[in-house]
């Protein structure tokens, strides 16, 4: 039974560790998704992760992760069935690069909001952060995405310095004429070399002046919990939200609810520590106390937030779920 006092669990699920992209902040070496079948996690096991959390300890928020999570054949059938759970909000984050032919299918499904990452509105700043990547996909599924009303579309741009950073303002002008929310990221360390991160971070505090000169921005109130801090963006031409996520100068730690399950069946309870409770044999056992184990893992995994002191990614992002 749910505690009714305790707040709700954020889950993110990262269904696949494959992405057609390789963006240097995520996966600057080529990796695959390897392993028989049997090694990743399967849709069943899926829903069976989120019908023990929401059973046992209440969920707020699914969100679908990846890897690119569109690559995976079954996702459209994946959140029809996540969707029948009356879940108050299953979200994913996405590329966009295969967006405009799933949006539809994927509202239909079941799926409430999305997430795009866009990291640059010039095809040639677009390809060297992806490695050779082709923006006009994603630009045609964040429309599609608009259209088919997964919103509010968020675009999130994960900011470095030298290389996009010149771009923001066009960024928030772009998502903001779409009706969408423009939320910038803070580089995290993760795979990258110490030189090339010390060259590339900027702090949000500095990107948020920059932005002040630009557009009249008014902080709203934070949102317990939320890894993004909201600014209101004032004037008729450029209403809307900009958000900033900043794991690095603001860390968002406290009251974090947030679980993770890796594609490979791994269950994270925090990004800061290099520890993990393998789950996939609980996820698939069928004798009568499977979901109290998994239930107790859950428990376990909460209780591993890290504390005090920087935060810093201890495993690629892309093998666990971003």
């Amino acid at each position: 039974m749910t505690t009714p006092t305790a707040p709700r669990l954020t889950l993110r699920i990262s269904v696949t560790e494959r992405c057609q992209m390789h963006c240097l902040y995520c996966r600057p070496r080529p990796t695959f998704e390897s392993g028989a079948p049997s090694d990743v996690v399967q849709a069943k096991d899926m829903v069976r992760f989120v019908e023990v959390a929401r059973q046992t300890m209440g969920v707020a928020k699914v969100r679908l992760t990846g890897g690119e999570p569109l690559i995976r054949r079954d996702l459209v059938a994946l959140v029809a069935t996540l969707g029948q759970l009356a879940l108050p909000d299953l979200a994913l984050t996405t590329n966009g690069q295969r967006l405009a032919a799933l949006a539809r299918p994927l509202r239909a499904a079941g799926l409430h909001r999305i997430n795009v990452s866009l990291d640059s509105l010039d095809r040639h700043t677009f390809a060297r952060l992806t490695q050779e990547a082709e923006l006009a996909p994603t630009l045609d599924g964040i429309e599609a995405a608009c259209a088919a009303g997964l919103g509010p579309v968020r675009i999130n741009t994960v900011v470095m310095r030298g290389i996009n950073d010149h771009e923001v303002e066009a960024l928030v002008a772009f998502a903001l004429a779409r009706g969408c929310e423009p939320r910038f990221i803070e580089l995290m360390p993760s795979g990258l070399a110490t030189a090339d991160y010390r060259r590339w971070f900027m702090p949000s505090a500095e990107l948020r002046e920059r932005l002040a000169r630009a557009f009249d921005l008014t902080p709203e109130a934070p949102v317990p919990g939320a890894s993004s801090r909201r600014w209101r963006v004032n004037g008729a031409a450029s209403a809307g939200t900009v958000g900033f996520i900043s794991p690095r100068s603001q860390p968002f730690c406290a009251g974090c609810r947030r679980l993770r399950l890796t594609a490979d069946g791994r269950l994270l309870g925090c990004l800061g520590r290099n520890d993990y409770i393998r789950i996939m044999g609980l996820l698939r056992a069928t004798d009568a106390g499977g979901d109290e184990r998994i239930a107790a893992a859950l428990h376990v995994a909460l209780g591993r937030k890290r504390g005090a002191g920087a935060f810093a990614v201890a495993m690629p992002m892309s093998s666990v779920g971003g």
